[in-house]
């Protein structure tokens, strides 16, 4: 039985939980990716088989929420947001936690203002090695309260093993998260290690191997994003890849393919061993599972989808990204950016600025609409979303009704036809 944490119940669902719990009953495995559909009549939400907290989310908030209750008498800080979700960080900052850095790792508190009673929290992203030295330097206990993604960790683990065998590591990650920050601190002290974006610089970190374009291409590319005395010529002849877990696994995918190619290009098929470590066992379980019960669900069509997650979620986005590929989709934060039936305020990924849409909810009766979140949403936010635009159809049977109808359904037994 998987773990039962203990969040605060604010953040609990009413209705997304019994669609979870009745695909757990059903397919305690998880193998059936078909979405879950709650139907309305003149509206169909669309949910994915998998969405919402992950184990690494649920478990940070447990530890946070435990230090807060521990500690009523303590400064507590942490390092920066626990975990990329607007409503979550602010209800946190409402009951006196201080973020010592923003996301992208710019001081808000200078840390001569710290002393050796006040705790930090350590976020779900984990650190670097220079931040908690520097907390041991200062007498200040980080190690009780950290948040730290088991998952992450596993990544760094296989980054120093790879390190330790003579490997260069490869980051899939965005160089300024908060993560790939982390992991490149930690990689760095067993290998050379570089941060890749995407499978556009992949193609130029593939053709630096094989010796189609020059190391100084490297350096243009990849020079803020290397460790220390990266040498293309030496580093780049033993390479394996891990990721910042809240990548899109098919793009990791893609880049440890494109990189073992051009080792086998460079060095022979016969003599890959040598010089590409397996490292697919680090993908995250959650992104994974998350990531292709999307795909599932895109595969079903909708009309419109709903993406609710903070606008700075890289899992989030990743998310939106798929869905908008076939279909109009819309990054909110909450039910709140829901302004009317007409008007919805989302975040576009492009301009990267919250924009207004008119005429978002199409005119077709019943309509479709997708409903999702990213691994930082609180499941009630999709209950408030789902109420949000129930408003607009005062037909509607009531949600109880239509729950009911949905678990009598995922009960009953599936018939093949003969």
């Amino acid at each position: 039985m998987a773990r039962q944490f203990d969040i605060p119940s604010y953040y609990k669902s009413e209705i997304t939980s019994r669609i979870k719990q009745g695909r757990r009953m059903v397919d305690p495995k998880k193998k059936d990716l078909s979405p879950s559909i709650l139907d309305f009549g003149g509206v169909r939400f669309i949910f994915a088989r998998h969405f919402g907290f992950c184990y690494g989310v649920e478990n940070a908030i447990e530890i946070v929420y435990k230090t807060l209750e521990e500690n009523p008498d303590k400064r507590i800080f942490l390092l920066s947001e626990m975990i990329h979700n607007p409503n979550v960080n602010t209800d946190l900052q409402s009951r006196g936690i201080q973020f010592i850095h923003t996301t992208l790792g710019e001081q808000l508190i200078p840390w001569d203002e710290l002393t050796r009673d006040d705790l930090v929290v350590v976020p779900a992203f984990g650190t670097t090695v220079e931040i908690k030295e520097m907390l041991t330097r200062r007498g200040i206990d980080f190690c009780t309260y950290d948040t730290t993604c088991p998952f992450v960790e596993k990544v760094w683990t296989r980054g120093g093993q790879i390190g330790q065998q003579g490997f260069t590591v490869v980051i899939h990650g965005k160089p300024r998260h908060e993560e790939t920050r982390a992991t490149f601190s930690h990689s760095v002290q067993q290998a050379p290690t570089v941060v890749v974006r995407n499978r556009e610089e992949t193609l130029i970190l593939a053709d630096i191997i094989t010796g189609k374009i020059d190391r100084d291409r490297f350096f243009e590319v990849f020079g803020e994003n290397c460790s220390e005395g990266f040498d293309p010529e030496i580093h780049l002849n033993r390479v394996g890849v891990i990721n910042q877990t809240t990548m899109l696994a098919s793009e990791t995918h893609e880049i440890a393919r494109l990189i073992r190619e051009a080792l086998e290009e460079r060095h022979g098929p016969e003599r890959i061993a040598d010089h590409f470590a397996d490292t697919s066992d680090t993908l995250c379980y959650a992104s994974n599972e998350n990531q292709n019960a999307t795909y599932a669900m895109i595969e079903k069509g909708a009309d419109v989808a709903l993406v609710v997650g903070g606008y700075n979620s890289s899992n989030t986005s990743h998310l939106v990204e798929l869905c908008e590929e076939t279909i109009s989709t819309f990054f909110i934060n909450s039910s709140k950016d829901i302004l009317s039936d007409r008007q919805i305020r989302h975040f576009d990924l492009e301009s990267k600025s919250i924009v207004a849409t008119i005429d978002w909810l199409p005119d077709t009766r019943p309509v479709d609409i997708i409903l999702t979140c990213g691994a930082s949403c609180p499941d009630i936010m999709l209950d408030n979303v789902l109420l949000r635009i129930l408003a607009f159809f005062p037909d509607a049977p009531p949600v109880a009704e239509v729950l009911a109808e949905y678990e009598h359904s995922v009960r009953q037994p599936v018939v093949s036809a003969s």
